[in-house]
């Protein structure tokens, strides 16, 4: 009987990214972008300058990171070491460790389907420049006494970002996968 040429199709995209058991589900990201322009409540447009938050990260320690700016819904807290954040080239990165609570499963599933990826953060300007000679009016902030950041639905700044992190172990199963699907593959078409 001569061989017959056989197809198998592996969907990847329904592997699901939970984290491995017992490690808590995270999300990373950027609350704040440097250099992007926003317009805040049609009366001004705003820019953050890039070192405006290395101040307020070098003193201090308790950040929270909140849903919808909500001080109901703590999603973590640098103080407890479930909130790292760090000032880079890019803006404000961050990490939440997500609680095991109805809030942080409820959110992490809205993340996983896409329907929540983007981010804010609270803040006092503590210096700041006002540019009149434009319309709308440009502030751009040069440093900031940080309080939270939150993880929104609709945000100020369209270039935030924020995603659940794969484990490492789901990666490594996806990527096993698709050698081996394209090891298949290569077999079938000789």
């Amino acid at each position: 009987m001569k061989n017959k040429r056989e197809t198998r199709i592996v969907d990847i995209a329904k592997l699901k990214t939970r984290a491995e058991e017992g490690e808590s589900p995270k999300i990373t990201g950027y609350a704040a972008v440097f250099n992007s322009k926003t317009t805040i409540g049609d009366f001004f447009e705003e820019i953050i300058e890039p070192g405006a938050f290395s101040q307020a990260l070098s003193e201090n320690n308790d950040v929270r990171a909140l849903f919808n700016h909500n001080w109901d819904n703590v999603l973590g807290r640098s103080k407890s070491g479930t909130l790292s954040l760090e000032e880079d080239d890019r803006g404000l990165k961050f990490e939440i460790e997500l609680p095991n609570t109805s809030l942080g499963r409820d959110l992490a599933e809205s993340m996983e389907r896409g329907d929540i990826n983007q981010c804010s953060f609270g803040f006092f300007a503590t210096e700041e420049t006002w540019d009149y000679s434009v319309e709308p009016a440009l502030r751009t902030i040069h440093e900031v006494e940080l309080f939270e950041i939150s993880i929104v639905s609709i945000p100020a700044y369209d270039d935030t970002e924020a995603a659940l992190v794969r484990s490492k172990e789901i990666d490594e199963k996806v990527e096993k996968r698709i050698k081996l699907i394209n090891k298949i593959k290569g077999v079938l078409e000789e």
